[in-house]
């Protein structure tokens, strides 16, 4: 791979979740009580941390995973496939004993949707089980730091020392989940899935946002995290709602845009007859949420590739690949714009393939070609 492809530092570190996925196609998701034949069958690697690091590695960043398996056939897979794919795994910690995680995923190809039942790892990672040399190696001219909010209490660890060095940290906020409310204050960007903003936690007492719509809710959310530049909202199919913080205010005489209205005025400009991810934006305003408050930013839709259906064969770890083709754009400092759309890219390459890690694109893979 040329250097010229390459951030100039292409060094991350990601702290989450690692498993085994056990994928089974089937022509349509049983009823209770029906037995099924598969129409396909594959063992791969899963977890949104080792789903996104493999995505970064692939398309040339250099990673750095802190989890932890078991000393049993299903945590020497999971180790085998993320060197193969060229992330360093010197930094998850393997427990004689126990059991390493894994996933049963059954996909639909009628609907392409799929279900997922996990089971986790045991014992479970604590902050005791990465030392501090271990944490201070692991960070050692790190770019960016990654968490999928899991594994709380280490990365909650992993996020303090990364502040402490001013490492900036990428938030995949898949789902609400225990001790995700400390974790979010600190980090610097936000990747969330539509559900996620306008939940109420379910291990605190503070409600996220009481907004009614993702663009009232993104306005709470960056009102409520002073720290965060920016959040963006994956929708599947239909792309994504990105806000982001500027740094040069408007104005307080300038007119507030209300927040609704704008995203409204931002869908009327897409091209249905557009396969190709686009972007649109606003101009930087002063962004009201009646209510709740007003931020200055800039409100983008980005749209999703309109993937054939003959082509389309999976969705599952497709936020993982956006979250992982987002740290890339992040170290490669791509303009906002061409960030969504490459993510979006990169994302799509994944669908067009069985489980999370098959179709992801490598750095010259003709899908993203015309980003690097």
């Amino acid at each position: 791979m040329s250097g010229d492809f390459l951030p100039e530092n292409s060094i991350v570190v990601g702290c989450g979740a690692v498993g085994l996925d056990l994928l089974a196609t089937v022509a349509a998701f049983p009823q209770p009580d029906q037995k099924i034949r598969s129409t396909s069958f594959k063992t791969q690697g899963g977890g949104n941390t080792g789903n996104a690091l493999t995505c970064a590695a692939r398309l040339g960043l250099k990673p750095r995973i802190i989890s932890k398996i078991a000393d049993d056939t299903q945590g020497r897979s999971i180790l085998d496939e993320l060197q193969t794919d060229g992330v360093d795994t010197s930094f998850i910690v393997v427990s004689k004993e126990g059991t390493s995680p894994f996933t049963y995923i059954i996909v639909d190809n009628q609907t392409k949707s799929r279900t997922c039942i996990h089971t986790p790892g045991f014992p479970p990672m604590k902050p005791v089980d990465l030392t501090e040399s271990s944490l201070l190696s692991a960070l050692n001219g790190t770019k960016i730091a990654y968490l999928d909010g899991r594994l709380h209490e280490t990365a909650l660890m992993v996020a303090h020392e990364a502040v402490k060095k001013n490492i900036p940290i990428l938030m995949d906020a898949e789902r609400l989940r225990e001790g995700l409310d400390d974790l979010i204050k600190v980090v610097d960007y936000v990747v969330c899935a539509a559900q996620f903003p306008q939940a109420s936690s379910l291990f605190s007492l503070e409600v996220w946002t009481e907004a009614a719509t993702v663009p009232k809710a993104l306005v709470s959310m960056l009102l409520r995290l002073p720290k965060v530049k920016f959040v963006i909202v994956t929708l599947g199919k239909d792309g994504c709602i990105m806000l982001e913080r500027t740094a040069n205010e408007v104005p307080s005489t300038e007119e507030e845009m209300d927040a609704d209205k704008l995203l409204e005025s931002l869908e009327t400009k897409k091209n249905a007859s557009v396969n190709i991810p686009t972007c649109i934006s606003s101009s930087v305003t002063n962004l009201r949420a009646d209510g709740i408050g007003t931020i200055c930013g800039k409100l983008y839709i980005g749209t999703a590739e309109n993937i054939p259906p003959y082509e389309l064969i999976d969705t599952t770890g497709a936020g993982d690949a956006f979250a992982g083709a987002v740290l890339y754009a992040i170290c490669a400092n791509f303009a906002t714009e061409k960030m969504l759309c490459f993510a979006a890219n990169v994302a799509a390459a994944k669908c067009r393939a069985l489980g999370a890690r098959s179709g992801l694109p490598r750095y010259n893979d003709q899908h993203i070609a015309s980003f690097m």
